[in-house]
């Protein structure tokens, strides 16, 4: 690989022009069973309790619209139960036809993900795309106990 058994002329040795590829290989092997071995550690899925949020208080508009999902998982407009079937219409009603109008969605703390991510869908079909998620602000005693 690199041997030159010429006789050297005046004494020097001549210079081999192949390039040597054996380290480089080596080193790619090495990493390439780094990353097979890290590869999977980096896409494990571990249950948590989501914290809760401690983003800014944002400036509450001047006549909000909320949207609550029950603990039972009814569906209240304001102060007023509505019937799913019946969202769009009286979402349309009190926007005034306003899509572009942001809607608040508050749920019950014992309402699974699932049924969170359905109300969601039903607004989006109703043609509400901008939705915030109502929470309770970070007031330090929500790590002194355990979440519901």
């Amino acid at each position: 690989m690199g041997v030159s058994l010429k006789d050297p002329q005046d004494g020097d040795l001549a210079e081999v022009s192949d390039i040597n590829v054996t380290p480089f290989i080596d080193v790619i092997l090495v990493l390439l069973i780094i990353f097979m071995v890290a590869a999977p550690l980096s896409t494990v899925d571990v249950a948590v309790d989501l914290p809760v949020s401690n983003a800014a208080v944002q400036p509450r508009p001047e006549k909000p619209v909320f949207l609550t999902v029950k603990p039972d998982l009814t569906l209240a407009l304001g102060n007023d139960d509505v019937p799913r079937e019946a969202l769009q219409a009286r979402l349309d009603a009190e926007t005034r036809g306003d899509r572009e109008q942001r809607i608040f969605l508050r749920a019950d703390g014992a309402v699974a993900y699932r049924e969170l991510m359905a109300v969601m869908n039903l607004l989006r079909q109703a043609g509400y795309l901008k939705i915030a998620l109502v929470g309770l602000e970070d007031t330090g005693q929500a790590a002194a106990g355990p979440a519901r």
